[in-house]
C-alpha cells in the first residue's frame, strides 16, 4: 500500500514536472501573437494566388504575342487578367482593416482605373480588344504585379526579401508606369466613338428613379482625372522609392 502511494505520487510529481517542461517549450499563445500568425499566413496565400494568376497573363500574352501576333492576346488573357485583377479589391479592405500600411487613398484610385479599364473598356467594347495597345497594356500590369507580389509574399513569409527584389520593386515602375498609363489612356480613348454609339451603361430619362447617367461624360471625366492624376502618382511612388531605398541601405 505504502508503494502504490509512492508512486502515486511520482506519478503526479512527472505529470507535473512534465508540463511544466512542456509550458517552458511552447509557452501559451497570446490573441495578439494568434492574430499576427493569422494575418501573416492569409497574407502569404493571397500574395502568392495573385501572384500565380498574374504570372498566367504574363505567359498568354507573351505566347500569343510571338506566335500570333497582339490581335489575339485579349482573348488568350481575358479570364485570368479578369480573376487577378479583380482580386485587388480586396487590398481596399487590408488597408481599411490595418492589415497593411498602405493608405486607401493611394490603393483606391490605383485600384478603380485598374477594374475600370478590364471591365468598363476592354471587357465591355470588343472594337478595342484588338489593339496593339492591349498587349503593351497587360505585359505593364503583369510584370509590375509579378514583382510586387512575389516582394509581399517573400515578406509576409519570411520577414524579409533580397535587396535586389527590394530595388526591382521600387524601381520597375520608372518604366512601367508610363507604359501602363499611355496604354490605359490610349485604349480609353479609342473605346470612345463605341461608347458614344452603343450607350452602353447610359441612363435616359424618364424611368422610375427620375435618373439619368451618361456613360460616354463619365468616361471623358475619367480621363480628364488621368491628366493631374498621373504625374501625381508618379511623384507619390519616387517618394515610395526614396525612402524604401535610402532606409535599406540604413540596415
Amino acid at each position: 500500500m505504502f508503494i502504490n502511494a509512492f508512486t502515486s505520487d511520482l506519478y503526479a510529481i512527472n505529470i507535473d514536472s512534465l508540463s511544466s517542461f512542456s509550458c517552458y517549450l511552447y509557452p501559451p499563445l497570446s490573441m495578439a501573437t494568434f492574430l499576427s500568425i493569422i494575418r501573416r499566413v492569409y497574407l502569404t496565400l493571397y500574395n502568392w494566388i495573385v501572384f500565380a494568376g498574374w504570372a498566367q497573363v504574363l505567359y498568354f500574352a507573351v505566347k500569343t504575342l510571338k506566335e500570333t501576333g497582339h490581335e489575339n492576346v485579349y482573348d488568350a488573357v481575358e479570364k485570368p487578367l479578369q480573376l487577378a485583377q479583380t482580386a485587388a479589391v480586396l487590398e481596399i479592405f487590408h488597408g481599411l482593416l490595418g492589415l497593411v500600411r498602405s493608405p486607401v487613398s493611394a490603393t483606391l484610385p490605383q485600384i478603380g482605373s485598374r477594374l475600370f479599364l478590364t471591365w468598363g473598356i476592354l471587357y465591355s467594347f470588343p472594337e478595342v480588344q484588338s489593339h496593339f495597345l492591349v498587349a503593351s497594356l497587360v505585359i505593364s500590369w503583369s510584370i509590375t504585379e509579378i514583382i510586387r507580389y512575389s516582394f509581399f509574399g517573400l515578406k509576409e513569409a519570411l520577414g524579409f526579401a533580397p535587396s535586389w527584389h527590394l530595388w526591382l520593386r521600387y524601381s520597375s515602375f520608372l518604366v512601367l508606369y508610363p507604359t501602363g498609363i499611355t496604354s490605359e489612356v490610349g485604349l480609353i480613348y479609342l473605346a470612345l466613338p463605341h461608347i458614344k454609339t452603343s450607350e452602353m451603361y447610359s441612363v435616359r430619362m424618364p424611368n422610375t428613379l427620375n435618373f439619368s447617367f451618361d456613360f460616354f461624360y463619365a468616361t471623358i471625366l475619367v480621363l480628364a482625372i488621368y491628366v493631374p492624376g498621373s504625374p501625381h502618382m508618379y511623384r507619390y511612388m519616387l517618394g515610395q522609392r526614396k525612402r524604401a531605398l535610402s532606409k535599406s541601405k540604413k540596415e
